[in-house]
């Protein structure tokens, strides 16, 4: 459903009389198409493709040690964190990067995909860890609240699920918040199967990183964050994934008789 929603989303570029606008000026013009819009018949160095490689490869040796745990080192009968594994290999990727190539340290920060990046981490980090604040705060009035709705109404549990994952901007801290309140208040696990997309609340406000990345690298203008924030891009796609799973999943889920 997102994908014919976005097929049918909006002009061609060369009909669209905003984008005509942009590049009516020569600056602009220059600025959406760049110098190097393509790589197509350039020929790469040497040391650019043993980037790739150390890239490639460090991310082989994560996905290995993510299938096989008994390969990550153990400290206090448990294997090291996945979170941490990646951090170490991807940080260690880019040191090799650095050594091992002629990649100049000193451009790398004035890289669109740097830039985007460090705008994505600052937001991200604010945005989570004022939500994990005031939401660990309040939680006992949160699950109060949100258990009596749920208990007159289980549809509504979707609802519920989709809000806080949007204050704890986490799909897993949302489900583990509020999977055990849903079944301890007696909503029938058809319904918490049914509704899990509903874990997916991200986009209802553009801060997570592949949001304000995909703005960030869009040249065009065509993918922003409009004047009530709120009605950003990336809203309708999300409200029409994240609607659609959670109907076809209640469907599902009555046919089976679990609902």
């Amino acid at each position: 459903m997102i994908g014919v929603f976005s097929w049918f989303r909006g002009k061609d570029l060369d009909q669209d009389p905003d984008f005509q606008k942009l590049i009516a000026d020569p600056e602009n013009r220059k600025f959406v198409y760049g110098e190097n819009a393509t790589l197509l018949g350039k020929q790469l160095e040497p040391s650019q493709w043993m980037a790739m490689w150390i890239f490639v490869g460090a991310i082989a040796v994560v996905a290995i040690l993510g299938a096989f745990e008994g390969l990550r080192p153990q400290f206090g009968g448990k294997p090291l964190s996945m979170v941490l594994t990646i951090q170490m290999f991807m940080m260690m990727a880019g040191a090799f990067i650095l050594l091992f190539t002629k990649t100049n340290a000193t451009l790398i920060g004035k890289t669109e995909v740097f830039r985007a990046g460090m705008i994505a981490v600052v937001a991200v980090f604010g945005v989570a860890w004022m939500a994990d604040s005031v939401f660990e705060a309040n939680l006992p009035i949160i699950k109060d609240a949100l258990a009596e709705m749920i208990k007159s109404h289980p549809w509504t549990y979707a609802i519920a699920l989709l809000i806080v994952s949007k204050f704890v901007n986490s799909q897993a801290a949302a489900i583990s918040a509020m999977v055990p309140v849903a079944l301890s208040i007696g909503v029938p696990p058809g319904y918490v199967v049914a509704f899990a997309a509903a874990c997916y609340g991200y986009y209802i406000l553009p801060t997570y990183p592949s949001d304000l990345a995909a703005i960030q690298f869009d040249r065009s203008g065509t993918t922003h964050i409009g004047k009530y924030l709120i009605n950003h891009s990336f809203i309708l796609p999300g409200l029409i994934g994240v609607g659609t799973s959670c109907v076809i999943g209640y469907f599902l889920a009555a046919a089976r008789g679990l609902v």
